[in-house]
């Protein structure tokens, strides 16, 4: 069940299986949400952190016109709200973009790791500390990449964060987004966003179909987003 959990937390340091087992200790109950469905509210005051088990899911902030703007994606193994912990208000809201499954760990559960296993702590808040580092490469790619660079950078973070997890087919994974949304991604109109699709199409770097996503020339995709892995902090060593 947390097996996505490990793999993420497992991509930077080994994990004992005290350490596995005290994670499956503070989780409580599961959740299902469908997609359009507030995992996390804004101005919330949680008392839990969540997990996500299965499916697709965003960080947005609405503005006063009404419109959204997403911040980052959120894939199986992630903890959406572990800053809650200490920041108590949510600042912004979580959707699901496609049905979702969570599990939930009670913040008094894990004030008892913070106190009891240090290691693992410092796993858990590297775990927001890349959530921070994924913020800061998508305000350079909104502000600095042209919109084309932009989406071949989210498509390479995604891969890459997805493979992890194993959850990617082979260079191919699933991205339940329609257009709309992805265009909430990029800050970019529908229209477009499927100008920006076509053009990645059309250096033959990816396909795109029935909410598919398959990587044709990873080489030259990494080129065009100018991507560089290193902000995931993918290398696994002592912590």
């Amino acid at each position: 069940m947390l097996e996505s959990l490990f793999l993420n937390l497992g991509q930077h340091d080994a994990l004992s299986d005290r350490e596995k087992a005290l994670l499956a200790g503070v989780m409580s109950f599961e959740k299902d949400f469908s997609a359009g469905q507030d995992l996390v509210s804004e101005g919330s005051r949680p008392t839990y952190s969540t997990l996500i088990l299965e499916g697709l899911a965003a960080r947005y902030k609405v503005l006063e016109d009404g419109g959204r703007q997403f911040t980052s994606l959120q894939v199986p193994g992630d903890f959406v709200d572990l800053h809650a912990f200490l920041l108590k208000t949510m600042d912004h809201g979580i959707v699901a973009l496609s049905p979702c499954r969570v599990i939930v760990a009670e913040h008094s559960r894990l004030r008892v790791i913070t106190e009891e296993a240090p290691h693992l702590t410092r796993l858990l808040w590297l775990d927001t500390l890349v959530d921070g580092a994924i913020h800061r490469e998508w305000i350079v790619a909104m502000g600095r990449r042209s919109k084309t660079a932009h989406l071949a950078h989210l498509v390479c973070e995604l891969f890459v964060r997805l493979q992890v997890v194993k959850r990617a087919n082979g260079m191919s994974f699933h991205l339940p987004l329609s257009q709309a949304e992805l265009a909430d991604v990029l800050g970019l109109s529908v229209v477009h966003m499927n100008r920006v699709i076509g053009a990645l199409r059309k250096v033959g770097v990816i396909s795109w179909a029935n909410y598919t996503v398959t990587i044709l020339n990873w080489h030259r995709l990494q080129e065009i987003a100018e991507f560089d892995p290193t902000y995931l902090s993918m290398v696994r060593e002592p912590r």
